[in-house]
């Protein structure tokens, strides 16, 4: 374990922070299996499939997701600034006791209104983790190890949906008109929020938003313990990760001097930044690029829709729906231990390409064999909606979060993860609201709406997408054209020897904190930059 992680102590805080991840996840698709109890229907006096009335059905199903989704929107907004004003840290607590609230509600609503507003209290808590949680992970995780840490999101996720679906799976067999099968698994997205909020005292803060503090001595010593290993034992790699992080920001600061402190937009860099993770994610959504939101949402939110419109009943729906999402841990957990060895868009592109086939057979198969009797062209469909979840998972699903994450320098790192993840929901509000209706009216021609935006999506990937694998969080400005003070990957002559410097003076001395000292720092720094 030691080619992939520094110690223990680092693999355990990534872990344990994304149980956040799993609570997201689960809250995220828990309405796949919430809508295949007989007893939810009956409680809230709606119409099930066939019956008269049901297109006011597939209209509030949409809306719990789409208010669940809006909430994530709001949620990832007050994360670009509470990252920043409270820290990453503070604000994944802050995210987990919303969840905790909103989910809460979801399990006790009374009536439908109740219901939706729960949905949307609950979302706000998704934004705000699915936001924080990734860059905290980046932003603890050493370059080489990077990709695995931060995959780690996508790895819980799965868990997080796979739960979910067996535990609907589960519920379906209580016998008797009772609201148990449908309330016990909408209480349960609170569980790994709970544990998470509880354990949380336990995280060290990010050593990056500690220097932004100027809280120095701090950023060091967490940064020391997060990155020891046994064969660096004089911390030789922490430090000079520490050094080229200060000196970034110095450079950054001096930079930025009078400048607003939203820079997402500022300079060409930044909205090259801006736009590609929006894309990204909005195409991800979409069926595009890392599907972590693409069909997969719809599939894993209207499978057991999709599968009753395909012939199965009873609890096979629900079965098949379980199956589906869990198909989706094996994959993550190859992504998570390759992406630093290919790279993030090897991955993706791979990924896309499959796909935009996989999609394209699975809307033959539909076209051809929905409503019909033929069970062996039903059962191809099925096995392309299958073929589809394992190409996500290998190398989709994990790899989004992970690049969005690390495209961002630090002072606007909560502000782009914030857009990032807003084109993400954007895409999800249009999907899930049109989607049980789309699925409902249009049947196997929606497939093409997922088609069209993944392949514009892999162009995107393919031109405009640079490689950030194996290089620090700063190094990777200089892939966007901003200037690096000094190099970690690829370090020239003149960089090892800052490094040198640094370990022999600069590390050996307690470091003082203060604005005066760090603006001359920064002037300096800049000075040597431009010469």
């Amino acid at each position: 374990m030691d080619k992939f992680i520094p110690n223990l102590f680092n693999f355990w805080v990534v872990i344990f922070v994304a149980l956040g991840s799993m609570s997201c996840s689960y809250g995220m698709s828990v309405i796949s299996s919430t809508i295949g109890q007989p007893t939810f229907y009956t409680y809230f006096n709606l119409a099930t499939q066939g019956e008269p009335g049901y297109s006011r059905t597939t209209a509030l199903i949409g809306a719990m997701n789409g208010l669940s989704s809006v909430g994530s929107v709001f949620g990832a907004g007050f994360t670009s600034w509470a990252a920043d004003w409270a820290g990453r840290k503070r604000n994944i607590q802050m995210g987990a006791l919303v969840i905790i609230l909103g989910g809460g509600l979801c399990a006790g609503s009374v009536n439908m209104t109740m219901f939706l507003i729960a949905r949307f209290i609950a979302g706000l808590g998704i934004g705000m983790l699915v936001t924080g949680i990734p860059m905290y992970q980046a932003e603890v995780s050493t370059p080489e190890s990077r990709g695995l840490m931060v995959s780690m999101h996508g790895v819980m996720f799965a868990v997080g949906y796979s739960l979910s679906a067996w535990i609907g799976f589960s519920t379906y067999f209580v016998k008797g008109a009772t609201s148990f099968p449908w309330r016990f698994p909408l209480a349960f997205q609170t569980a790994p929020a709970i544990l998470l909020l509880i354990g949380s005292t336990w995280l060290p803060f990010s050593p990056r938003w500690l220097l932004q503090q100027d809280r120095v001595d701090e950023a060091l010593s967490t940064l020391r313990r997060l990155h020891k290993s046994k064969d660096d034992p004089n911390d030789i790699r922490p430090k000079k990760e520490f050094y080229q992080i200060k000196k970034q920001m110095e450079l950054d600061r001096a930079l930025l001097q009078g400048a607003s402190k939203w820079q997402l937009f500022a300079t060409a860099a930044n909205r090259k930044r801006a736009l590609l993770g929006f894309i990204l994610m909005f195409g991800n959504m979409f069926t595009a690029s890392t599907f972590a939101a693409t069909g997969i949402l719809i599939i894993a939110n209207y499978g057991v829709l999709l599968y009753e419109s395909l012939g199965m009943d009873k609890y096979m729906p629900l079965l098949l729906s379980a199956i589906w999402v869990t198909a989706s841990f094996p994959g993550n957990i190859f992504n998570g231990l390759f992406v630093d060895k290919f790279g993030r868009r090897a991955f993706l592109l791979t990924g896309l390409g499959m796909l935009v086939i996989v999609l394209t057979l699975e809307c033959i198969m539909q076209a051809q064999f929905l409503g019909t009797t033929n069970i062996a062209g039903q059962r191809a469909a099925i096995f392309f909606i299958f073929l589809f979840i394992i190409c996500w998972s290998f190398c989709m699903d994990a790899t989004q979060f992970l690049y969005l994450s690390e495209i961002f320098p630090t002072h606007i790192r909560a502000q782009g993860m914030a857009v990032g993840m807003s084109g993400l929901y954007c895409a999800t509000i249009i999907l899930l609201i049109a989607g049980p209706t789309a699925l409902n009216n249009i049947t196997w021609k929606f497939f093409i709406v997922l088609i069209i935006p993944t392949a514009a999506q892999f162009l995107v990937i393919f031109f405009f997408a640079p490689e950030t694998m194996q290089r620090s969080l700063e190094d990777i400005s200089a892939e966007f054209g901003d200037k690096v003070a000094v190099h970690y990957y690829h370090a020239t002559i003149e960089d090892e020897k800052q490094y040198d410097q640094a370990l022999e003076e600069e590390m050996a001395q307690p470091q003082v904190s203060g604005a005066e000292k760090s603006s001359e720092g920064a002037v300096q720094m800049v000075e040597r930059v431009q010469g």
